[in-house]
Parts: C-alpha cells; structure tokens; sequence
C-alpha cells in the first residue's frame, strides 16, 4: 500500500460537485476515499452566479478533502487540470505526518 503522506483539499461552487467527484471515483487507483463538505466561499476573484450569492457576497462551494499519496495527488491534479480547466476550481496540498485507523 502506498504511504499516504499528502493531505489534499479542493474547492469549487456546488454546481461543480458532481463532475469532480465523478473524476474521483473513476480513478481509484489515486484516490481510494474522500469527504465532501458544504462551505461558503469569498474572495477577490470569487465568481457569485446566483442573486443571492451576489447580495450575501459569498457562493455556496464544496470542500472535496483526502488523505492520498503525493505522487498521486499530483497526477490527479494534472488530470483535473486538463479535463477540468476551471479558475473556479482550487486546491492545495499539505504534509501528512501520520496516518492510521485505531483499530
């Protein structure tokens, strides 16, 4: 089994939900499990598709979170970045220093 030794995180307004997560679940030979949480999002550069986002200043996004190797996390994130090419979508990655299952 590979070291998972990279924590990444992406981030996208919902509308995008189902198209990352589909490209998550088509490649299980990177990704073997994931968490998806519901969070608002705002920035300077934040696209507000919706009236109420507009009004709130905020847009309503995902969280898509795992616990994944680092050469693997880099070879999805260049996969998503050719079939996925979106500003809207963000990611970064950080250090696992450990990671286990208490039983």
């Amino acid at each position: 089994m590979k070291a998972l030794d990279c924590y990444l995180i992406l981030v996208c307004h919902k509308s995008l939900e189902e198209r990352l997560v589909d490209h998550l679940l088509a490649h299980p030979e990177w990704v073997s499990g994931f968490s998806v949480s519901a969070i608002e999002g705002h920035s300077l550069r934040e696209f507000l598709p919706s009236a109420q986002e507009q009004v709130r200043g905020r847009s309503q996004r995902i969280e898509i979170s795992t616990a994944i190797n680092l050469e693997d996390a880099r070879a999805l994130i260049s996969h998503l970045k050719s079939a996925e090419p979106n500003a809207e979508i963000a990611y970064w990655m950080m250090p696992i220093l450990e990671f286990g299952r208490l039983a």
